[in-house]
């Protein structure tokens, strides 16, 4: 079976779609392979394709006034991103940049909407998308608003664990890996700043470093000491980062 066709399959926006409807997308579509730190498109490129990750990493991000990245999402295997080119053929509106070498399907925008004129289950699926990309970033927003910088931390940590965390005996070990900066770039604070409060954490148990890599020791008191939830963890077996891997599995 084709790679790309396997991947365009088991992407949730087409896994309802028949074989032949799957092969015409396929036959459309674009692969292409990114170094790290390569752009995929700038703000001023136009919104001709959707972009579905197939490996790697990407993060999604606008400049603000002074030149600094301010990230507003950041993209894994199997997931879409670029969607408003499915109802704006305008210029992009951000960045978006691979983090590592990756691996990208760029889907024609119109090919989308015909496939949203002739299922209803393409469009809610566009919709869902958008919505849970809204609500993120809306949650992003008033964390960013209302909280203090150690506040900003925790909440990221939070986050990333629902997405990225994996149970171990001595906590929950986030599978991502990001620099400082990246994550000052992500919460609207310095590189300084984050050190500093991670070294805090550290120093009351509560989280643990290892070479970039981060242990939340004790996800319910992170949570409690911002007043929220702790994060329901995505299961291990969830389509997503692990798609490219059984792909190749698959295949090879």
């Amino acid at each position: 079976m084709d790679e790309k066709f396997w991947l365009l399959k088991n992407c949730d926006l087409f896994r309802r779609l028949t074989q032949e409807q799957v092969e015409q997308v396929e036959s459309r579509s674009r692969a292409r392979e990114f170094q790290r730190g390569e752009v995929i498109y700038l703000p001023s490129d136009a919104s001709n394709s959707i972009v579905l990750l197939t490996s790697g990493r990407v993060k999604i991000y606008h400049l603000t006034a002074d030149g600094k990245e301010a990230v507003i999402g950041l993209i894994d295997p199997g997931e879409l991103f670029g969607e408003l080119a499915v109802f704006e053929n305008g210029p992009r509106e951000e960045f978006a940049e691979t983090m590592e070498k990756s691996t990208a399907v760029l889907i024609p925008s119109e090919l989308v909407h015909q496939l949203m004129h002739d299922h209803p289950t393409v469009t809610l699926g566009v919709t869902k998308l958008m919505g849970l990309r809204r609500r993120r970033v809306e949650r992003r927003l008033k964390s960013l608003l209302f909280r203090s910088n150690r506040e900003r931390v925790v909440y990221l940590l939070l986050e990333l664990a629902e997405k990225y965390g994996q149970f171990e005996t001595d906590g929950v070990r986030l599978s991502i890996r990001l620099s400082h900066q990246e994550m000052a770039n992500i919460i609207g604070t310095t590189r300084e700043s984050v050190t500093m409060l991670l070294g805090d954490l550290q120093n009351e148990g509560l989280v643990r470093i290892e070479r970039r890599r981060i242990i939340l020791r004790n996800l319910q008191r992170l949570a409690d000491s911002i007043g929220a939830e702790p994060p329901q963890l995505v299961s291990p077996d969830d389509f997503g980062t692990r798609l490219y891997h059984q792909v190749r599995a698959q295949s090879g």
